[in-house]
């Protein structure tokens, strides 16, 4: 009888053991990881030195929104005037979705595919503003695409709305 009773505090300290461990885990789990389901607050940019860069570089109207609302908040702005001659503005919407504007005068299916993240032309038109746009869907994001007159190609896409995309794709003014 001696020699269980042993086996029985080696199993009951195990147990232990592990419900101690598995407490400590819990109180890690809580404590140390963020539990806010929330987008994180991000940080509005202002554009408009690089726009003023891009539209003296580029060989091609600079597409940028004139009269959003301020619950529009841009956040991402870039010119590559040296790789690709290509513009970027990103956006976020009212609702916490993303919007950008892309242009470029690389070749058209190549730009395409690459700011719509993979989308396909649907053969459906939209018009914003005084433009018709083409409907791409499918892919990461969803976008509108403008061919222009000076061989630039530009593309409104992202995770919004197809109504978001036509509000940004109407308050564009290129120059």
């Amino acid at each position: 009888m001696a020699g269980s009773n042993g086996k029985q505090k080696t199993a009951r300290d195990m147990v232990l053991s592990l419900a101690l461990i598995g407490i400590a885990a819990a109180v890690v789990y809580f404590i140390s990881i963020p539990h806010d389901d929330h987008a994180p607050d991000l940080k509005r940019v202002d554009y408009r030195i690089e726009l003023l860069t891009a539209r003296r570089a580029a060989d091609y109207p600079v597409a940028a929104p004139e009269g959003l609302p301020s619950t529009w908040k841009a956040t991402s702005v870039r010119f590559q005037g040296d790789k690709s001659n290509r513009w970027h503005l990103g956006f976020q919407t009212p609702d916490g979705q993303y919007v950008q504007v892309e242009q470029s005068t690389r070749k058209p299916s190549e730009f395409i595919e690459q700011a719509s993240q993979g989308a396909s032309a649907t053969g459906r038109t939209e018009t914003a503003g005084d433009r018709t746009w083409t409907r791409y869907t499918g892919g990461r994001y969803d976008a509108l695409v403008l061919r222009g007159p000076s061989g630039s190609t530009t593309v409104v896409a992202g995770t919004a709305s197809f109504e978001d995309l036509k509000t940004m794709a109407a308050a564009l003014r290129m120059r």
